[in-house]
Formats: structure tokens, C-alpha cells, sequence
């Protein structure tokens, strides 16, 4: 996917940075700051949920990738370093949140599930005015989205990015020619590692086994061709899978969907 993404300073973050306090406990309208990817690496005072109503959303931090397709939205902590990508055509909605004065304060990035009350919530506070009544009808909807968003499970749709040099050469290997069928014994004898010693090293900094790790990116790197489009077939093979059934079935174990299904959620 050719992500969409200001690499340098814009405008949306120098308003972002004059910003020394948050209008409202939650902020975000659909003409607003919240809906640009910014894809340099960047930081705020506030929480965001960021949303993808049609497309793939995309979030690197230093210790991972987080991906999020229709009917689901990334979380980032206050003050994380993150940069943010999508293709051309994806319309986000993200919200700035006061965490502190919302009560709602997870330290890590995450992928959430948004359920159709949610998402529709996250639609109706986007057309909201920025100074809306918190003591009104606006304030309640703001409230039960704050609930639907506390009560919202994790995708499990993050990949895990390790700190060690050797392993991030290996990784963004992987991650940009997902087709290759290196074993992690030809990244051994590239890095003078036995199969022993750098599949150890893989699980302590990842949390994933070799094998894993490589699937789960091959997974999450499909869903950006999914979302051009391109036949499942094609999709199939150009994430290193010998056939269609084999990746289909792969993909329904990770994702909880079928490629077609997926199709059918976006909006």
C-alpha cells in the first residue's frame, strides 16, 4: 500500500502544539486537527483513538506496528513517539483524549475492537461542535463513547518490534519482501548466529518465535492489498503462501474474519 502521511512539520502540528489545554475533555471534528496522518515520528500531550471508517490505518512506534482495519481503531498513550500512515483514499477520525480527566490512561499502545454502537458514536461526536455542551444531549453521547471505548477489547492486530540491531535487520526484511521464504537458519549464517541462539533472541525481544513473528507480518501486510482490492489469490502469494486455502486459513485464525469478510466491512 503507498501509505498517505506528511513527512515533514505541518500545519495540523504546529496548531497541535499551540494547543496548551484541550477545548473539551475530547476532541476531534471531522474538519479538524484530529483526521491527517502525520508519518514522521511525533508526540502529543494527549491520548488518541484514531479510527480508519474506510480503509487500513497504520501506527509505528519505537516497539511495534499496529494495524487497524474497517472496525477497528488504534489507541496511542500521551507523550508516545508514533507516526501515523494510510493509503490515499482512507478517512480517518481520530480523537484527542484527556486521560487523566477521563479516567481512561492504558500505557501502551493497542488495537481495539469497535463495535457498531462505537463506531457510530465516534461518527456522530465528529460532526460535533469542538465547544459542545457537556452538560446536554452532546455531553451523554460523549460519555457512553468514553464507555464503549473502556469496555473495548483488544484485536490482538500489533506486531511486536525488537530493540536488538541484528533482529531489526531481519524484521524489516521480512516486513518489506514478505514473499521471501528465508529460513531462520539463512538469517543465522548472514549474522554468524546459530538457529538456537537467534531464535532465543527473537522470543525475548518479541514475545514471538521466529515463525510466528513472520506470519503475523505477512497477516498484517495482506490487509493493505486486501484493501486495494487485489485478488486473494494474488494477496495469497504475495505474502509467501503456496496457496490460497492455506492462507485463507491463516488469515481467519489471526484476524477472526475471512479476506471477504473484510471486504464487507468497509463502509
Amino acid at each position: 500500500m503507498k501509505h498517505r502521511g506528511s513527512d515533514t512539520r505541518s500545519a495540523l502540528e504546529d496548531d497541535l502544539a499551540a494547543l496548551k489545554a484541550l477545548p473539551r475533555p475530547v476532541y476531534g471534528h471531522v474538519s479538524g486537527l484530529a483526521n491527517q496522518a502525520i508519518g514522521y515520528p511525533h508526540t502529543h500531550s494527549w491520548a488518541q483513538l484514531s479510527y480508519a471508517i474506510d480503509g487500513v490505518l497504520e501506527v509505528r512506534t519505537d516497539s511495534g506496528r499496529f494495524i487497524a482495519p474497517p472496525m477497528q481503531a488504534i489507541w496511542v498513550p500521551a507523550h508516545m513517539r508514533h507516526s501515523v500512515f494510510c493509503s490515499a483514499t482512507t478517512q480517518l477520525r481520530s480523537l484527542y483524549i484527556d486521560s487523566e480527566k477521563v479516567q481512561i490512561d492504558w500505557s501502551e499502545c493497542r488495537v481495539l475492537k469497535v463495535k457498531p454502537l462505537m463506531r457510530e458514536l465516534i461518527r456522530e461526536f465528529s460532526e460535533m461542535p469542538i465547544q459542545y455542551d457537556e452538560h446536554g444531549r452532546e455531553g451523554r453521547v460523549v460519555s457512553v463513547l468514553l464507555d464503549q471505548l473502556a469496555q473495548a477489547p483488544e484485536a490482538g492486530l500489533s506486531l511486536p518490534w525488537p530493540q536488538d540491531s541484528r533482529l531489526d535487520v531481519i524484521c524489516r526484511d521480512i516486513h518489506d519482501h514478505p514473499d521471501v521464504q528465508c529460513k531462520l537458519s539463512d538469517y543465522g549464517k548472514r549474522l554468524h548466529l546459530c538457529d538456537r541462539s537467534l531464535s532465543r533472541l527473537f522470543l525475548q525481544q518479541t514475545g514471538l518465535s521466529f515463525r510466528q513473528w513472520r506470519q503475523r507480518s505477512r497477516l498484517l501486510f495482506s490487509l493493505t492489498l486486501l484493501e486495494q482490492g487485489k485478488r486473494v489469490t494474488d494477496v495469497a502469494i504475495a505474502c509467501g503462501y503456496e496457496s490460497m486455502p492455506a492462507f485463507i486459513a491463516a488469515f481467519k485464525a489471526q484476524m477472526g474474519f475471512t479476506p471477504k469478510e473484510l471486504s464487507r466491512t468497509s463502509l
